[in-house]
């Protein structure tokens, strides 16, 4: 056995102890070591198949090997993913509601370029600043894929010269270098979509828009109980004051807090003291602040807290908060999804007022409790906190190492279905920048959500499959017994899709009718409609609808010895347009 082969099998035999140790939640000193040995022999083998390599050092490669190198890895790229037919059927449907709804409280439409210049991205982002996707430079200008839809619509208004005004939104993808979790929707390129509400208007109106927007969206789609979390920038950066923060510690250390959805107090608080230079007793009362949640009576209790009122920002934000609970009331079925949350954050730099986030019961890590995200930790020296998601270790760089450790997907949550805020000073950011150094641009107001469509999807297919919903629009499938009537095939099918009725045949001659009943069945056709040449000289279809079942929990047609009905030509647009079937179909149910 070649020394490559040798390594190889002894990486497939270190992963597999790996995967064994991690399952068993094995003494994270015996993981990581068991994890430093994967490293160390992958990279060994990398350097022997290196150097084995005829064509890196420069000697010609034998016919062979050339074509073993010239072998194409099929594959997406980390953190992408391909959506079948089936799939992009339910994501229509998701993206046709959070449309609609945009239309319904006034939207207008608005189309950015996927990427941006870099400089243009650059300083928006906080911490996160490292996800953006770099691109080479083109034509002179560095570029970068956009991160998200907020900061290339500020870029829009303020070339606009901040006169841009109402209620924009944008479906489209997004891009971050981000650590993939596949299956719960969290990856590199996906789909948001966003509604902003631009300009100077009364306080807090168009953030309890915004608010019932959202819960107006997820109301409509089958994502199932959820809530929205509530908090304020001015109400956070008071309580980071009055615990005596330092002013350039602030950011960093909501970054922080923000947090506290996946992790413990303890691990927080590690990383505001051990990271961020924070002192413990700061941290401390900063804990003391953010394990508070609830509704409207929470204002009265942070209210009476002399401290933080005596600092303006919190007052002011408060007052907000106030104002907005006020309003949400007066929407129907909002206010009882609210809560207030001290522990949301939101990590982006640009959030100035209200922010908010949605999140379901699939969000948080699987056996990760919000109630005692904020407890302390356990007496009991070594004990851990259940459930935590298993942080990823620092691996050497290496040409033949995966950029970063995979992740234990079982281990990881959703995460939040939705979020946003208010930005009221990113536009005047770019307006002043355009202006010139010393100069002050126009600035305009605006607050907007984003909406994770990506991760909406990872919690509504499963569900979608299990309701025996349809993959394909077609209605009709229309057929030929007998000599193939291929023209007249092509005028049925034409009559019927000028009016309205989604049809679709067989693309061949003369067609068997097992063939023509199999495409059917594969598209989940309803209504069969078979021509005969003597029916058609009668003036007489034949109509065959067709039903699906469940059968040991897969879907399965419904076998019958109906041969159908007949049908007068001239009246089946009508027919089909009264059955059921018809009636129901936006639905979007099979079964």
């Amino acid at each position: 056995m070649s020394t490559a082969d040798a390594l190889s099998a002894e990486i497939t035999k270190q992963t597999a102890l790996v995967n064994e140790l991690r399952l068993q939640n094995s003494d994270p000193a015996e993981l990581d070591a068991a994890r430093r040995e994967l490293g160390k022999l992958k990279q060994r083998f990398g350097a022997v198949t290196k150097t084995n390599d005829p064509a890196a050092n420069g000697a010609p490669a034998n016919r062979e090997e050339g074509k073993k190198r010239e072998r194409l890895l099929l594959k997406t790229a980390k953190g992408t993913r391909d959506y079948g037919p089936a799939e992009m059927y339910c994501r229509e449907h998701i993206e046709r509601i959070v449309k609609d709804v945009f239309t319904t409280y006034g939207g207008s439409c608005l189309d950015t370029p996927v990427f941006e210049r870099k400089d243009i991205l650059a300083g928006k982002y906080g911490e996160d600043q490292k996800l953006i996707f770099d691109l080479m430079d083109q034509g002179g200008e560095q570029l970068a894929l956009r991160y998200d839809h907020t900061v290339p619509l500020a870029r829009y208004i303020a070339m606009s010269g901040a006169t841009v005004q109402g209620k924009i939104w944008q479906v489209g993808k997004v891009y971050r270098r981000d650590s993939p979790v596949m299956s719960k929707g969290r990856m590199r390129e996906f789909m948001q979509a966003d509604m902003d509400i631009v300009g100077v208007w009364d306080p807090m109106i168009p953030d309890g828009e915004i608010v019932s927007l959202l819960c107006t969206i997820l109301s409509n789609l089958d994502v199932g109980e959820f809530t929205i979390k509530i908090n304020h920038r001015k109400i956070l950066d008071g309580v980071f004051e009055v615990c005596g923060v330092p002013p350039d510690k602030i950011r960093s250390i909501s970054s922080a807090v923000d947090k506290l959805d996946k992790l413990p107090w303890s691990d927080v608080k590690k990383e505001m003291t051990d990271e961020k230079g924070l002192s413990a007793d700061v941290a401390d009362k900063i804990g003391e602040y953010v394990k508070h949640k609830g509704g409207p009576a929470l204002l009265d209790q942070l209210k009476a807290d002399e401290t933080l009122m005596s600092n303006p920002s919190a007052k002011q934000g408060l007052q907000d908060m106030e104002l907005l609970f006020t309003l949400l009331k007066a929407y129907n079925n909002v206010i009882d999804k609210i809560s207030f949350d001290m522990s949301l954050a939101r990590g982006l730099d640009y959030y100035t007022g209200i922010i908010y986030e949605a999140i379901v019961e699939a969000s948080a890590p699987p056996g990760f409790s919000s109630a005692n995200a904020t407890a302390p930790p356990p007496a009991t020296a070594g004990a851990s906190s259940p459930a935590q998601p298993k942080k990823k270790s620092k691996k050497p760089k290496a040409d033949t190492l995966e950029e970063e450790e995979e992740i234990d997907e079982s281990q990881v949550g959703v995460g939040s279905i939705a979020a946003g805020g208010r930005y009221d000073n990113l536009v005047g950011l770019f307006t002043s920048a355009a202006a010139g150094e010393g100069k002050k641009g126009a600035s305009l107001p605006c607050i907007g959500v984003s909406i994770g469509m990506d991760r909406i999807f990872s919690i509504i297919w499963p569900k979608w499959a299990e309701k025996g919903m349809r993959s394909k629009e077609t209605m009709v499938y229309v057929m030929a017994a007998g000599d193939g009537l291929l023209e007249e095939r092509i005028r049925l099918v034409q009559e019927l899709r000028e009016a309205g009725i989604k049809t679709d045949f067989l693309a061949k001659k003369k067609p068997k009718l097992p063939a023509q009943f199999a495409a059917a069945e594969k598209d989940e056709v309803p209504f069969d409609i078979i021509l005969g040449a003597d029916e058609l000289k009668e003036g007489l279809v034949t109509v065959k609808e067709q039903k699906w079942e469940f059968v040991d929990g897969k879907k399965a047609k419904v076998q019958s010895a109906d041969l159908g009905i007949k049908v007068r030509r001239e009246e089946l647009v009508v027919w089909l347009k009264n059955t059921p079937t018809y009636l129901s179909w936006s639905s979007g149910r099979l079964i």
